[in-house]
């Protein structure tokens, strides 16, 4: 069972218990679906649940569920030598995530995690987007 999966169960049976009204809401948050979570597994709704229960605005990108972009470490990738091309395809996704206009890009993947932050950090957006797992998020507003 994957970790989204799992946050949704344990919020959905009451045995997460979130803060009311807490520092995620009012906020926009976009969700980054992985490669191996999404199009591998089909799994798209149980990290969509978890975020509304934060009481977010959930804004979705362009390229989104079986139709997303991968972050560009797929299959490991981010650990062997770039590729010919026009730009990295980590650049071009957290692009997306950025014009959203939102502050916070949900991860559930920890290649994603750190392909985002890259991307985030290539782009100089440090100070105005933040790239957090679903599992950071959850924690934070914990009662």
């Amino acid at each position: 069972m994957h970790h989204t999966a799992f946050l949704q169960q344990l919020i959905d049976q009451g045995k997460i218990i979130l803060k009311e009204g807490g520092s995620f809401k009012g906020q926009r948050i976009t969700y980054h679906d992985s490669c191996y979570l999404g199009r591998a597994n089909g799994i798209y709704e149980a990290p969509r649940k978890v975020l509304e229960a934060l009481d977010a605005e959930l804004v979705e990108m362009k390229r989104c569920r079986s139709k997303g972009l991968c972050c560009g470490a797929g299959g490991a990738q981010m650990f062997k030598e770039e590729e010919k091309g026009s730009t990295r395809v980590n650049f071009e996704r957290t692009t997306e995530a950025i014009e959203t206009g939102a502050t916070i890009i949900a991860t559930a993947c920890p290649f994603c995690n750190t392909m985002m932050t890259d991307g985030v950090k290539h782009g100089e957006k440090e100070d105005q987007v933040k790239v957090m797992d679903l599992a950071e998020l959850i924690a934070s507003v914990i009662v």
